[in-house]
């Protein structure tokens, strides 16, 4: 069988599936025109996110048995037309959700002891200790939106810290000993952090909208590493300047194209994003949350394991 990379990754995937007897081609520099003209050569897709995989893309893949794509997320995928025609669609949550767990402590532990914006007041000679006076995490109830993979990893690096953690999934029965599961209404009773960890479908969409803020009983954090389409970056602006959220740390904006290219290059930004820009309680990362040096591999090895079982029949 055939199987095209289009995106680089880490080498152990490209080798693993040369051991696993398929043919592998390299594909990081056609145009998705020029590979949508190849691609009925092939049995499997190897992707990170460099184009969308559009009906119209998968119409044209005429022998395509799977999708490998090397990440946590599957939106940049038409999922119901690929499941359609057979097609096995494999992600890998479980290769970067350690990496999203600590990213996430990382974002609020940073608003908490205002690390940021203290650390660029020192670099241009500004010595102020009152004013960057930090907040602990001790005594406080964290809220959990989506309790898959990434939620339970974040869950689990609170274990060191004094904190009720609470979570909110659309499933039944998917608490642990990490976090009690409850209602959302419970949830706005009670956190003082928000945390986000919820894929991108229709459900999702500018979740966090004004309405969702407002029933929140206290002045919150907000934490988003899952998907910037979840929260509502007009809503959120002015929830800031309100006071309702307090703080908050987002490795996702709402801005992002479907394919997480640069969202700069045109310059021309929205003014919802340049009013984030310039609020000083406001941590924003280029969506690395899941990028680290271990995850690369991670999310190959699992990519291919579970190649090998669809291969394999187990």
């Amino acid at each position: 069988m055939k199987v095209i990379l289009l995106d680089t990754n880490h080498p152990l995937l490209l080798h693993g599936l040369v051991d696993l007897g398929f043919e592998v081609d390299e594909a990081y520099k056609l145009s998705k025109t020029e590979v949508k003209k190849i691609i009925h050569e092939y049995d499997g897709i190897i992707i990170r996110s460099r184009f969308p995989l559009d009906k119209n893309f998968l119409k044209k893949a005429l022998n395509l048995k799977f999708i490998g794509r090397v990440g946590a997320g599957l939106e940049n995928i038409d999922v119901d037309f690929a499941r359609e025609q057979g097609i096995r669609l494999f992600n890998a949550p479980e290769g970067n959700r350690n990496a999203v767990g600590e990213h996430t402590l990382g974002l609020i532990l940073n608003l908490f002891n205002k690390i940021c914006s203290a650390d660029k007041e020192v670099h241009s000679g500004i010595w102020r200790r009152e004013e960057n006076r930090g907040v602990e995490l001790d005594g406080k109830t964290v809220g959990i939106i989506g309790y898959g993979n990434m939620g339970k990893a974040f869950a689990k690096k609170l274990r060191g810290f004094e904190v009720e953690v609470l979570a909110y999934d659309i499933k039944e029965n998917v608490g642990d000993e990490f976090a009690r599961q409850v209602s959302l209404n419970e949830l706005f009773e009670k956190a003082d952090i928000l945390s986000l960890h919820v894929p991108q479908t229709e459900l999702t969409r500018k979740m966090i909208n004004t309405d969702f803020i407002g029933r929140f009983h206290k002045n919150f954090w907000l934490i988003n590493t899952a998907r910037g389409s979840v929260v509502d970056t007009a809503a959120l602006v002015q929830a800031l300047k309100s006071g309702k959220i307090i703080g908050a740390g987002l490795d996702v904006l709402e801005y992002e194209k479907s394919s997480f290219e640069n969202m700069f290059e045109n310059n021309n930004l929205p003014i919802d994003f340049q009013e984030l820009m310039l609020l000083p309680n406001v941590i924003v990362t280029p969506h690395v949350a899941g990028w680290t040096q271990e995850s690369k591999k991670k999310l190959a090895q699992v990519i291919l394991d579970k190649i090998r079982m669809f291969v394999t029949g187990k």
